[in-house]
């Protein structure tokens, strides 16, 4: 007694060592092994069926039908060998010659069909009595004049009669053979199919019941352990720091509820150190915030408030150089020159420069942008450089996205008017916009075939105020790929240059799909 209880407790403490992972493996190979028996077993019931099914419509029915089909040629011909012997008619041989055809093709799939004993015997009688009859009353008749075929006929009549009724008695031989073979077919046919289903209802009892008992094992094993270290973990989590962590199950799941409870014994002090990370962290990303809005309204000021006195440079320059141009002498009129160009120029780009500083200031109203009517309207502005430069543009269709319609139209605007302007001396402007959707994300792609951008510039011109041309060769001001990044990046995108597109240069941006993620946040506007 004392041994049998030793033996057991010794059974318990073996299987209470073992891990998650051996309870897994364990059960696994079982439900697998159970599953291989039985879609082995399914396996075969399928493919008995399936043979047996094979060999009623591959070869017991379509025997059959050309056995009937051998006959109606034979009675065919015989109907049409007797009535040009009965009226010299030669219109009656059309039906034997068709017979004749028909037979031969009719005997020539048949053949293959007669696998066993008695099905080429009875073929071979019956090809035996066809031919003795062809040969003896229908092949002289039909080969006779019709005087003489009519005679023919009535001096064999008795003849062709007995011959012709004992091919017609193998014909029904032969047809009764082949019924009895299929009958016999399809009685096997159903007794394995009930065979099958039997099979198959059992298989799935038993897949019903495997998948019971995995479902309990896995509750009792690992499941519930889980869920009780999940509730104690998540009371803990709430600040219930003095609740105790047991664990049970598998042994690999004790070791975790072990682990997890030291690790809350470490919280408390660990809480008070992160509370404090937490709080330096607000504070610098409320600096950073307050710097970044500093900054963004010093350079919409600052390009703000440059408007006018630079405005009354310009104004008078410019009337300096209408009112006294020519009286002085060139070297004067070329510094007047000199100072109504650098002021146009700063003009210039300090327009660009509140533009670039009101991307996500003042332009923020985001909505759902038919991009395909926004892009007839880019091509609208672009009209005059498009005819003057001979342009080509044409464009995949484009979909509807959510964001603000006045920034992406600044996008299309650059990154077309980029394309116009680098193009290439010896060839006409060829663009094109290219659009593909990916698991909630839009690809555009601005193609030209213009002078390029060599691959170690493709970052340097998506930076403000960087030129790759003097403005003699090419006028800008370095701030329209720069504006480009920031549009797509206040929509959440990306975008970058096609190092393998060449020649030409291919400018490729994503947007999120509408309806991909929720509304783009609302940022904070200046007025």
């Amino acid at each position: 007694m004392q041994t049998a209880t030793r033996t057991e407790s010794s059974d318990k403490g073996a299987l209470s060592d073992w891990t998650t992972r051996r309870w897994l493996r364990t059960g696994v190979a079982t439900t697998l092994a159970v599953l291989a028996v039985l879609g082995s077993l399914g396996g075969w019931a399928m493919w008995r069926t399936s043979q047996i099914t094979s060999e009623l419509v591959d070869r017991r029915s379509p025997a059959l039908i050309e056995a009937m089909r051998v006959e109606q040629a034979l009675v065919n011909q015989e109907t049409g060998i007797r009535g040009y012997g009965l009226s010299g008619r030669s219109d009656f041989l059309q039906p034997y010659a068709r017979g004749l055809a028909d037979e031969k093709a009719a005997l020539r799939r048949l053949r293959p069909l007669a696998e066993d004993d008695r099905a080429r015997a009875d073929l071979a009688e019956v090809e035996r009595l066809a031919g003795t009859w062809q040969r003896r009353v229908a092949r002289p008749v039909s080969q006779a004049p019709a005087q003489e075929a009519v005679k023919l006929t009535a001096e064999r009549a008795a003849e062709g009669k007995a011959e012709f009724d004992a091919l017609r008695r193998a014909m029904t031989r032969q047809q009764d053979h082949l019924r009895i073979e299929r009958a016999a077919s399809t009685r096997t046919l159903k007794r394995a199919e009930t065979l099958r289903n039997w099979m198959f209802a059992v298989i799935a009892v038993l897949i019903v019941l495997v998948a019971v008992l995995i479902s309990e094992g896995l509750r009792r094993g690992v499941t519930g352990p889980l869920t009780r270290l999940g509730s104690a973990a998540r009371d803990v989590a709430q600040g219930r720091f003095d609740r105790s962590l047991a664990g049970t199950g598998p042994a690999d799941l004790r070791q975790l509820a072990h682990d997890v409870e030291a690790m809350r014994q470490r919280l408390v002090a660990e809480l008070e150190f992160s509370e404090r990370t937490r709080t330096l962290l607000d504070e610098q990303a409320e600096d950073l915030k307050r710097s970044n809005t500093e900054l963004e309204q010093f350079a919409y000021v600052a390009s703000h408030d440059l408007q006018e006195p630079l405005r009354k440079v310009s104004s008078f320059t410019q009337l300096l150089q209408r009112r006294y141009g020519g009286q002085l002498d060139a070297k004067a009129d070329q510094y007047i020159a000199f100072a109504v160009d650098g002021a146009n120029r700063m003009q210039t780009l300090i327009n660009d420069l509140l533009a670039f500083s009101r991307v996500g200031r003042v332009h923020n109203d985001h909505q759902t942008v038919d991009l395909e009517s926004l892009l007839s309207k880019t091509l609208d502005n672009l009209s005059v450089s498009i005819e003057e430069t001979g342009a080509e543009i044409t464009h995949d269709p484009l979909p509807t996205v959510v964001g603000d319609a006045t920034q992406l139209g600044m996008l299309w605007q650059n990154l077309l008017s980029n394309a116009i302007k680098f193009r290439s001396p010896d060839r006409p402007p060829r663009v094109h916009v290219g659009a593909v959707s990916d698991a909630g994300v839009w690809t555009f792609s601005v193609t030209d075939n213009g002078i390029g951008i060599a691959p170690e510039f493709h970052e340097k011109v998506f930076v403000l105020f960087q030129r790759l041309h003097t403005k003699d060769a090419y006028p800008g001001t370095g701030i329209g790929l720069a504006m480009c990044k920031k549009v797509v990046e206040f929509h959440d995108g990306t975008i970058g240059i096609d190092p393998e597109r060449t020649p030409g240069t291919r400018v490729v941006f994503t947007l999120p799909a509408a309806g991909s993620s929720s509304e783009a946040p609302q940022r904070e506007t200046q007025p």
